[in-house]
């Protein structure tokens, strides 16, 4: 029996690919800096119990994010740990589409951490995904107590099901490292204004949406699509499904 360790495995995508995982064929451990029924206590940012959550594990599937340049050392931690304990597992890593183009400060440090990866002698796979419906549907959400939504002209995204993406990673945990596997974007490509009108139809908050054009390299970036993923559409769940489906809950 295989022995698979999740990284971040507590968290929306973490818990996702471990429920995927967890079919008896396989050992799972699910790396996480609390105890819990079913977890292995380790820290990212400090090392502390990641040798013994590494230790003699085949797979490690890297989601665990700090949504910041703590990513990188975390990264590393993790690396250095399989290293010292000899190991030498298959790293799968989860990232996202235009990391090397556009300068988001948090893209660059996913940049970063998918070279500490690439280059730790490892066998790898790193999987860029689009931007998840959770965070676009938050950056509306949060500006609910304002009198207005904005939604940058020429901002386009296509944003993917968070199952659909712990789909390719747990079926990337089984098989031979890729490198750098196919880049996985949504069903359908949307402008942030076409996004900010869906949002405001399914929650009901009627407000006026106001579309300036942003100057700089980063709006630029995703003017350009490169962002996106066109000719490879991977899912069912719309932008709009999405919402309608967390609002019944």
């Amino acid at each position: 029996m295989s022995t698979v360790l999740v990284t971040g495995g507590t968290g929306k995508l973490g818990r996702a690919v471990v429920e995927r995982l967890t079919n008896g064929e396989r050992e799972i451990r699910v790396l996480s800096r609390t105890p819990g029924t079913g977890r292995t206590v380790g820290d990212l940012r400090t090392g502390a119990g990641l040798e013994e959550a590494v230790e003699g594990v085949d797979v490690v599937v890297h989601c665990a994010t700090t949504y910041g340049r703590d990513d990188v050392v975390a990264a590393r931690r993790l690396v250095d740990a399989i290293g010292r304990t000899g190991g030498a597992p298959h790293l799968v890593n989860i990232s996202i589409v235009g990391v090397d183009r556009i300068p988001v400060p948090y893209y660059r440090a996913k940049l970063a951490a998918e070279g500490v990866i690439s280059g730790s002698g490892l066998p790898w796979t790193t999987l860029r995904a689009t931007q998840f419906h959770d965070l676009l549907a938050t950056v509306f959400d949060v500006q609910r107590w304002l009198p207005v939504t904005f939604a940058p002209d020429g901002f386009r995204f296509q944003p993917i099901d968070i199952g659909t993406v712990a789909d390719h990673m747990a079926e990337l945990a089984v098989r031979k490292p890729l490198g750098r596997a196919p880049d996985l974007g949504g069903p359908r490509m949307r402008s942030m204004r076409q996004l900010a009108e869906i949002h405001r139809s399914v929650v009901h908050r009627w407000r006026p949406i106001l579309s300036p054009r942003l100057p700089g390299r980063i709006a630029r970036g995703y003017a350009q699509g490169w962002n996106l993923v066109p000719g490879n559409p991977q899912g069912t769940v719309t932008f709009e499904g999405f919402l309608r489906e967390r609002a019944a809950r």
